[in-house]
C-alpha cells in the first residue's frame, strides 16, 4: 500500500515539475506577447513616419528597393496575408478604430496613446 502511494506522489512531483519547466522554457524564448506577436523595441520618432504609423494602427509593411526608372519609394502596406495590396481608407479606418477601442482614454486607456493612433491615421490618410 505504501509503494503505491510513493509511486503516486512521485508522478504527481514529476508532472508538476515538468510543467513547470515548460512554462520556464517558454519564456525564455523571450519578447512573445499574449498575442503571439514580439513587441517592437523602440520608441516613437520625434516626427511620424509611414512605417511608425503602420505599426501604431498594426498595418504591416515592407520596404523594397525601388525599381528601375521608379523614385525612391519608401513602403509598400501589406495585408496580414502578406500579398502586396493597395492601402484603402476602409482598411485604415479600421485599425484606427479598433486601437482606438482597446486604447480609449475614456476607458482607461492612456491620453498619449490615443493622440499617438490619431496621428497616425491622420498621415496614413494623407497618403491614401
Amino acid at each position: 500500500m505504501a509503494s503505491i502511494l510513493t509511486i503516486g506522489a512521485g508522478a504527481a512531483v514529476a508532472a508538476f515539475l515538468g510543467r513547470a519547466g515548460l512554462v520556464a522554457w517558454r519564456r525564455s524564448r523571450g519578447g512573445v506577447g499574449a498575442m503571439g506577436k514580439a513587441f517592437y523595441k523602440g520608441g516613437f520618432e520625434q516626427k511620424m513616419t509611414k512605417k511608425e504609423a503602420t505599426l501604431i494602427l498594426s498595418l504591416k509593411y515592407a520596404l523594397f528597393p525601388p525599381a528601375h526608372g521608379r523614385p525612391r519609394c519608401g513602403y509598400r502596406i501589406l495585408t496580414d496575408l502578406g500579398s502586396e495590396r493597395s492601402l484603402t481608407k476602409d482598411k485604415v479606418r479600421k485599425a484606427h478604430r479598433t486601437a482606438m477601442l482597446l486604447n480609449h482614454p475614456d476607458r482607461g486607456g492612456s491620453p498619449y496613446l490615443a493622440t499617438k493612433v490619431n496621428e497616425a491615421k491622420e498621415l496614413l490618410d494623407k497618403a491614401v
